[in-house]
């Protein structure tokens, strides 16, 4: 029978205690509540108090790279654990190796904010162990129980890895002029990985959420889609502009194909819904127009860089954390006025900050409009969801046994 979806109050277990072993069981525990505290802590030096930015990375760079790696490719690691014990049946990572993980990610968000190069160095090599990590466990699990529609997971976190890495090399070696071009690296990869499961959990979701809905999986499109965009990072590598346009263009189109197939218009009183389509479309848009930036249209390129970041991913992030905690922590699979209010805010956050890339008089407003909705938004998740994920499921009275998968991605 499909679950059903709608807004209410959704009200904590008594009875049950915070317990570390809850806390580790599943990836997205600590990450969701990791990168959820790093989005807004970040965001709010960077725009508001910029001279704590003394770490070799300058101003600028520290943001892009932290809203990539530090936030974004944080998050979509602990769903892709949680969703690869899912897919498996093992799960690929949890207690004590875990906790290690999670302070690899931590170590590094320190070492960037610290001056001297060592700290750089540090920092470095925490974050590129973490991702590392992360690959191996998936593709242990992946591989090993020969998931093959899953097969390319691991690969596109080693990319993720890989263009981190050169970037900070950069970085390193103040080359800036390099520093561009390796983030974008790093956006596609991450930009693959959301087409990757979006695509799959969207529909699937919605038709568990509204009875009697019926709608396409596209897993054909879905497989031109993802070619057009691991075809997109090869063009971006070689420098053969004409044709990055042209993949970017495409994977785009059918992203916001998919989501007109998917009759949005079903899931509008739906929250958990409606904002995984609302992030899934501006992740489209993002893409065409990064086909436009590159096919050299004038366009400026913090147009394509905000709109699939914050637009696309950061809407997604919103709804992906929601939905898929309240699932595997055993809870009713309904919104509360918070969690509906952290949605309109990070959609409103999108929306200022592009507002912002217009030069005029209410530029800086509508940054600092944008950087207060965003901070607020991810407040409100994390004081949501904190007390919830260091307990055990509330459908349980004890913790899911070690190395099985609770609940459904």
């Amino acid at each position: 029978m499909a679950e059903r979806l709608s807004a209410g109050a959704v009200h904590p277990s008594r009875g049950q205690r915070p317990q570390w072993s809850a806390f580790l069981e599943l990836g997205f525990r600590p990450l969701y509540l990791a990168g959820g505290f790093w989005a807004a802590i970040s965001i709010a030096v960077w725009v508001f108090a910029p001279s704590g930015l003394t770490g070799t990375l300058p101003g600028v760079y520290w943001h892009a790279h932290e809203m990539l790696w530090g936030f974004i490719a944080t998050v979509a690691v602990g769903f892709l654990f949680t969703a690869g014990a899912n897919w498996t049946g093992v799960n690929p990572v949890r207690g004590m190796a875990l906790a290690g993980l999670v302070l690899l990610w931590g170590a590094a968000r320190i070492g960037f904010l610290w001056p001297g190069p060592f700290a750089f160095l540090l920092a470095a090599a925490c974050e590129l162990a973490f991702f590392m990590f992360a690959a191996v466990a998936l593709a242990r699990v992946i591989y090993g129980t020969r998931n093959r529609n899953n097969y390319g997971i691991p690969v596109l976190i080693l990319g993720l890895a890989m263009a981190d890495g050169l970037y900070l090399q950069a970085a390193r070696a103040g080359d800036f002029s390099l520093l561009v071009p390796r983030f974008e690296a790093g956006l596609l990869c991450m930009a693959v990985i959301a087409m990757l499961v979006a695509r799959r959990v969207i529909p699937f979701f919605a038709m568990r959420g509204v009875a009697g809905l019926a709608i396409p999986m596209h897993a054909v499109s879905g497989r031109w889609q993802l070619a057009a965009g691991v075809l997109a990072i090869v063009c971006l590598l070689l420098g053969w502009m004409p044709a990055l346009a042209w993949a970017l263009a495409v994977a785009g189109a059918i992203a916001l194909w998919q989501v007109w197939d998917w009759k949005p218009l079903s899931v509008r009183h739906v929250p958990l819904l409606w904002i995984l389509y609302a992030g899934y479309a501006g992740l489209g848009i993002g893409l065409l127009l990064a086909a436009a930036h590159a096919a050299g249209w004038g366009m400026r390129a913090a147009w394509p860089v905000h709109a699939i970041g914050v637009a696309g991913f950061a809407v997604l992030i919103i709804g992906m954390v929601t939905r898929t905690a309240l699932g595997h922590l055993g809870r009713p699979m309904r919104t509360d006025r918070s969690m509906v209010i952290a949605y309109g805010l990070v959609i409103a956050a999108a929306l200022l900050r592009l507002a912002a890339l217009f030069p005029s008089g209410w530029s800086s407003f509508a940054l600092q409009a944008s950087a207060g909705a965003w901070i607020i938004a991810f407040t409100l998740y994390v004081g949501r969801f904190f007390p919830w994920l260091i307990r055990p499921r509330a459908d349980s009275p004890g913790v899911t046994p070690a190395g099985r998968p609770a609940g459904r991605s």
